[in-house]
């Protein structure tokens, strides 16, 4: 299955596309130049001529596309996850946290974050103690998974903002671009369904937190919610926060 993937993802790509998201991704891998739309497409086809994975098969089969030196086939083993999550256990979570540490591109960590580990954490609670250790970690591509583990839940207004919360204020300091986004993304998913909630946390932090996270959190909220916070950082000293 895993040659089969490969083949189709081949037959997909584009030569000049190619060059322009190995470009854009800044990527050390090969690519072929395949759409996300298309590497999904592929990954449906191939899958569809199977029989559903055991756990197992479903491991073997992430671990022989992960091994390949094309961006595509780590994306199509991403997907794979996605598509066969159900399968994976608690003892799994050592495997996604090593995929995420060699993912090296927001391209494949945030699916593997949010959509992946943010599923098994959902299904398995007492995982969500794991995150405190990524929250920690000197990867900021694990400390940004630890983030948007919560993604979804949040997103749906329910999920664990409380913890969260906790690590987005540990982070909140953070120097790294993807921090930074993180945080803001969270915070403007939170707010669609709980705008006061995300009011109540940034608004004493407007001034720490960095212009990119505050712009991305208020996206959602009510004009006098997002006016509040934007004044709250505008009021910041020159400079507070970073860009």
């Amino acid at each position: 299955m895993a040659q089969e993937l490969e083949a189709e993802l081949r037959a997909r790509g584009d030569p000049v596309r190619a060059i322009q998201e190995k470009r854009y991704l800044k990527s050390q891998r090969e690519h072929f130049g395949v759409s996300v739309p298309g590497i999904r497409a592929a990954v449906a086809e191939v899958a569809g001529r199977h029989a559903d994975p055991t756990r197992e098969e479903l491991l073997s089969l992430v671990d022989r596309l992960w091994d390949r030196p094309a961006h595509e086939c780590c994306f199509a083993a991403v997907e794979l996850l996605e598509r066969f999550g159900s399968l994976l256990e608690p003892a799994d979570l050592p495997l996604l946290e090593r995929l995420i540490r060699e993912s090296g591109t927001w391209a494949l960590v945030d699916n593997l974050a949010a959509s992946v580990t943010g599923a098994l954490v959902e299904r398995h609670p007492e995982l969500a103690e794991a995150m405190d250790d990524w929250a920690r970690d000197p990867d900021f591509w694990v400390r940004r998974s630890a983030l948007l583990v919560f993604l979804l839940t949040l997103r749906r207004g329910q999920g664990d903002f409380p913890r969260f919360a906790r690590y987005a204020d540990g982070m909140l300091d953070d120097r790294e671009f993807f921090i930074r986004k993180a945080i803001g993304w969270v915070l403007r998913d939170t707010g669609r369904k709980r705008p006061e909630l995300v009011h109540r946390w940034l608004l004493p932090r407007a001034a720490r937190a960095s212009g990119l996270t505050v712009r991305e959190a208020v996206k959602h909220l009510p004009d006098t919610m997002r006016e509040e916070i934007l004044r709250a950082r505008e009021a910041s000293s020159p400079g507070t926060g970073g860009g």
